[in-house]
């Protein structure tokens, strides 16, 4: 049985953090602002492995209410993710994303991400895609206000055995 899911995360910008997009720490003057260490991209991609295997979304897993998540690593997070979605059967076939920010540049680090990320996951490096892109300065994101992901999924749920 196939299973698709959707996933979408935001950020607002703020002072004094780092900015650490799928896993990877990207010089700039301002991280996210989260609970978390704020990694939208790796919050997309668990949100996606989640949704697809109908289990709610990162929130319900990791409470930002909770205080042991606090400035928590959203890799070991989306590792965690990763194992609880195999021990519901489920195996990961493909995972594609987008980030959506006007800066800083992200193409230099793509690889390392793809890398940072299938680790985490526990999968080759060829079944993650990771692209970005700007807005042409519209929007939240193209004010430099803050930076989106988005990731899809495909997932794998053998058959019970009869």
């Amino acid at each position: 049985m196939l299973r698709i899911g959707l996933g979408y995360d935001v950020h607002g910008f703020a002072a004094g953090r780092r900015l650490v997009i799928g896993g990877v720490t990207i010089p700039h003057d301002r991280g996210l602002d989260g609970h978390s260490d704020a990694d939208v991209l790796c919050h997309a991609i668990a949100d996606s492995l989640l949704g697809a295997a109908r289990e709610g979304d990162i929130g319900k897993l990791f409470p930002d209410t909770d205080p042991r998540y606090k400035d928590a690593d959203s890799l070991e997070l989306l590792s965690q993710v990763a194992a609880f979605i195999r021990q519901k059967g489920y195996e990961i076939i493909d995972v594609d994303c987008v980030i959506v920010a006007q800066a800083p540049k992200l193409s230099p680090y793509r690889d390392a991400m793809r890398e940072r990320i299938a680790t985490a996951l526990d999968i080759d490096k060829d079944q993650i895609g990771i692209k970005a892109t700007t807005t042409e300065h519209l929007g939240f994101e193209g004010r430099e206000e803050g930076i989106g992901a988005q990731a899809v999924c495909l997932l794998d749920k053998a058959a019970p055995n009869v």
